[in-house]
C-alpha cells in the first residue's frame, strides 16, 4: 500500500505506475481514491469546525442563564442540539469513507524501482548473470520422480491415499537429503549473522492481507474453516506479522532472521499440481530469509540477499542464474524482485529455486510497524528470499549431483548432515 499523499500530491506518477505495470483497470482507482480523500477531509474539517462551535455556544449557554436571557439560552440550545445531530453523521460517515479509501488503496500497486524491466509478463523477464558452467551430460537423466523411486525415496500413492493429490512420503537417503539441504542453508544464514525462528504456521486474515495482495491471498492461502486462521504459504508471512502495531528502535535496525516451516499453497490454475512429480505440490518445506531496515539500506539488503541463494546454490555443485522480474511480473505489493533458476540437466534449461523480493514499506504500512525516529516514527522497509526450498531445490540437487551408475554424489556441505556419506547408491 502506496502513502495516500502521493496519490493526492503525484496522482500521474501513480497511474503511470499502474500502466506499467499492465493493469490499466485499476486507472479509475486513482480518482476514486482523490473524490473519497476530498470528502473524508472536507468531513473531518466539517466537524472540527461543528465541535469548536459546539464548545462556543456551550459555553454562552451558562451566561445567558446567568442574564436571565432565557430565550436566547432557548436558541443556543436547539443549535447545540441541531449541531449534535450532524456530528453523529459525521462520525457515522468517515469510517465508512475511511473503509472505502483503504479498499481501493489495497488494490493500487506499490511503486516499482525505475531499474524494473517493463513487460507483460514472466516471459519477459530479463536474464542478467549466469553462475556455474550449465553442464549437458553425455548420458541420460531420468526423470526425477524415477531417481528418487530408484532409491525407495518417494511414495506418492500412499500419500494420496491419506491425503490426495499434490502431497507425498520422502523415505530413507533421499529424505535425509532433503533435510540435509534444508540444515545446510539454515546453518549458513545463521553464519551470516541472521538469527533462526521457526514461527506460527497459521495467522490470522489480518497478517495475511498485510502481507500479500488479495489476488495473491485468493490464489494460495488454505483457509482454516470456522477459524480466522490460515495456513501459511511462506514464513515470511508469520515473520513479518510478527511485528504488527509495533514500533521498532532505529538502534535495533536492521532486523535480519532466517526462519523455517512448512509452506501450505493451493497451486491451482492453468499449472495445475505435477500428477508424478514434486515440482508443483501442495506441501513442501522452506528456509527463508527476512530483513526489517532503514528505507535507504533496502537496496543493499536486496543485492545481498540474492546473492547469497547464488552461493548457497554453488555449493552445492548447481549452476544458477538470476533473472530481474519484469514489471507485470511483480505482485502489487513490491518495488523489484529477482528469481534464482537452477540448471536441470535432464531438461537443458533453467527453473525457478528462490525469489527475493524488496517491498519497500508497503507490508510495514499495512501492518502498522514504525520506527522510532529522532524526528518522529516512520515506516520501516522489508525484504524477503528463499534460502532453499524442498522439493524443488532438491530436484536441482539430484539432477546436477547424479552420476551416469545411478549414484549421486553428495555435496560436500551437505555431508556433516548425511552421517558424512559422501555417495548414496540406489537400491534398485
Amino acid at each position: 500500500m502506496i502513502d495516500i499523499k502521493l496519490v493526492r500530491e503525484n496522482p500521474e506518477l501513480v497511474k503511470e505506475n499502474i500502466k506499467k505495470k499492465f493493469q490499466d483497470e485499476k486507472l479509475v482507482l486513482v480518482d476514486e481514491v482523490i473524490e473519497l480523500d476530498k470528502e473524508f477531509r472536507a468531513s473531518k474539517a466539517k466537524g472540527d469546525e461543528l465541535r469548536a462551535e459546539k464548545n462556543k455556544i456551550s459555553k454562552q449557554i451558562g451566561m445567558f442563564m446567568g442574564k436571565g436571557l432565557k430565550e436566547e439560552a432557548e436558541n443556543a440550545k436547539k443549535r447545540v442540539a441541531e449541531i449534535a445531530k450532524e456530528l453523529v453523521e459525521l462520525e457515522e460517515k468517515e469510517p465508512k469513507l475511511q473503509e472505502e479509501i483503504k479498499t481501493r488503496m489495497m488494490s493500487i500497486p506499490n511503486i516499482i524501482d525505475p531499474s524494473v524491466p517493463i513487460g507483460k509478463d514472466d516471459s519477459e523477464n530479463v536474464e542478467v548473470a549466469r553462475y556455474g558452467e550449465p553442464v549437458i551430460p553425455d548420458f541420460e537423466i531420468p526423470y526425477h520422480a524415477d531417481i528418487i523411486a530408484s532409491f525407495n525415496g518417494l511414495d506418492k500413492d500412499a500419500a494420496g491415499r491419506t491425503s490426495g493429490q499434490g502431497f507425498y512420503y520422502l523415505l530413507g537417503d533421499i529424505a535425509r537429503l532433503h533435510e540435509a539441504m534444508i540444515a545446510y542453508g539454515r546453518d549458513y544464514m545463521i553464519n551470516q549473522g541472521f538469527t533462526y525462528a521457526i514461527p506460527p504456521f497459521m495467522i490470522h486474515a489480518n497478517v495475511v492481507t498485510g502481507v500479500m495482495s488479495f489476488p495473491e491471498m485468493e490464489a494460495m492461502m488454505y483457509k482454516i474453516e470456522n477459524e480466522d486462521l490460515y495456513l501459511i504459504g511462506t514464513s515470511e508471512h508469520s515473520m513479518i506479522g510478527k511485528f504488527k502495531d509495533q514500533i521498532v528502535k532505529k538502534q535495533d535496525l536492521p532486523i535480519t532472521m532466517t526462519s523455517y516451516s512448512p509452506c501450505f499453497r493451493k497451486e491451482g490454475g492453468s499449472h495445475g499440481l505435477e500428477e508424478r512429480g514434486l515440482y508443483r505440490v501442495h506441501q513442501f518445506e522452506k528456509q527463508e530469509m527476512i530483513v526489517l531496515c532503514e528505507p535507504e539500506q533496502s537496496m543493499e539488503w536486496y543485492e545481498k540477499m540474492w546473492r547469497y541463494s547464488v552461493d548457497i546454490f554453488r555449493n552445492m555443485n548447481i549452476p544458477v542464474r538470476q533473472l530481474n522480474c519484469c514489471s507485470g511480473d511483480l505482485a502489487d505489493l513490491k518495488v523489484k524482485s529477482c528469481d534464482i533458476e537452477a540448471w536441470s540437466p535432464r531438461q537443458q534449461k533453467y527453473f525457478e529455486v528462490c525469489s527475493c523480493s524488496n517491498l519497500g514499506d508497503a507490508q510495514a504500512r499495512r501492518l502498522g510497524i514504525r520506527v522510532k525516529g529522532e524526528n518522529g516514527n516512520y515506516f520501516l522497509h522489508t525484504l524477503n528470499n528463499t534460502v532453499v526450498a524442498s522439493p524443488r531445490g532438491l530436484i536441482a540437487l539430484i539432477e546436477n549431483n547424479y552420476n551416469a551408475d545411478g549414484t549421486i554424489t553428495v555435496p560436500e556441505v551437505l555431508r556433516p548432515y548425511m552421517g558424512g556419506k559422501e555417495l548414496l547408491t540406489p537400491v534398485k
